[in-house]
C-alpha cells in the first residue's frame, strides 16, 4: 500500500514539508510506503475547462508541470495527503490550480482515502482545510481525520517542530490513514466490493 503526499508550497523543504515529512515517517512506521511530490516554485496554469481530459486519457492537455505525473501515480496509489501553506486564509494559489486540473482530469481517486495538512504563522488554517477537503468529498474519497484539525504553526521548519500539538496531530493522521488503508485492504480480501456506480445524473437549473 502506498500514500502519495503532495507538497503545494513553493518551498521544497519549508514548513509544509516539515509537517508532511512527519506524517510520512508515521505512515512508514505503520508499514505504508510513501512518496512525496513537490509541485515546485514555478507558476502553474489553471484549468481552462476545455474538457479534453474527458477523452478517458486521465491526462491534462497542459504538460509544463507535474500534474500528469501525479495523475499517472494516482493509478497505483492507495491514499493521498495534500499539504499547503496558508495564503490569505486560503490554500496556495499554485496548488489550487494544480488540484483543479488534477481532480478534473483524474479518474482514479474514488474510494481512496484523502487528507489535507496546512501550515500557517497564525490564522486562516480552518478555511484552508475546508477548501482542500472539498476536493476529496466531491471525488468519493473517504476523508481521514485526526484528534484535532490537521494544521501546524510556525514561520520556519524549526518553529514548526516546536509546535508539539501540531506535530502530534499529523502523526495521528498518519496512524489513522494507515489503519483505514488496512481496513479497506482487509475488506477487499474478504470479498467486499466497491459500490456499483450509478450513471451520472446532471440537472441544470436554467433551461
Amino acid at each position: 500500500m502506498k500514500v502519495l503526499l503532495i507538497n503545494g508550497s513553493p518551498h521544497a523543504k519549508g514548513c509544509t514539508y516539515t509537517a508532511l515529512n512527519e506524517v510520512s515517517r508515521e505512515l512508514e512506521k505503520c508499514g505504508i510506503e510513501t512518496e512525496l511530490v513537490h509541485i515546485g516554485g514555478k507558476p502553474v496554469i489553471g484549468c481552462n475547462g476545455c474538457g479534453k481530459c474527458y477523452d478517458g486519457s486521465n491526462k491534462c492537455v497542459f504538460t509544463d508541470d507535474a500534474v500528469n505525473d501525479v495523475l499517472e501515480k494516482s493509478k497505483t496509489c492507495d491514499g493521498f495527503i495534500i499539504g499547503s501553506p496558508v495564503y490569505y486564509a486560503s490554500a496556495n494559489g499554485s496548488l489550487v490550480s494544480f488540484l483543479d486540473r488534477m481532480f478534473y482530469a483524474g479518474k482514479f481517486f474514488a474510494y481512496k482515502p484523502g487528507a489535507a495538512i496546512v501550515s500557517a504563522r497564525r490564522a486562516g488554517t480552518t478555511a484552508s482545510l475546508d477548501q482542500l477537503n472539498k476536493y476529496f468529498t466531491i471525488s468519493q474519497m473517504p476523508l481521514v481525520t485526526s484528534q484535532y484539525w490537521t494544521m501546524v504553526h510556525g514561520t520556519s521548519p524549526e518553529e514548526v517542530k516546536k509546535d508539539l500539538e501540531g506535530m502530534q496531530t499529523v502523526r495521528v493522521l498518519g496512524q489513522n490513514m494507515a489503519w483505514l488503508l488496512k481496513c479497506i485492504e482487509a475488506g477487499k480480501n474478504s470479498g467486499i466490493e466497491f459500490p456499483v456506480k450509478e450513471e451520472r445524473v446532471r440537472t441544470n437549473f436554467i433551461r
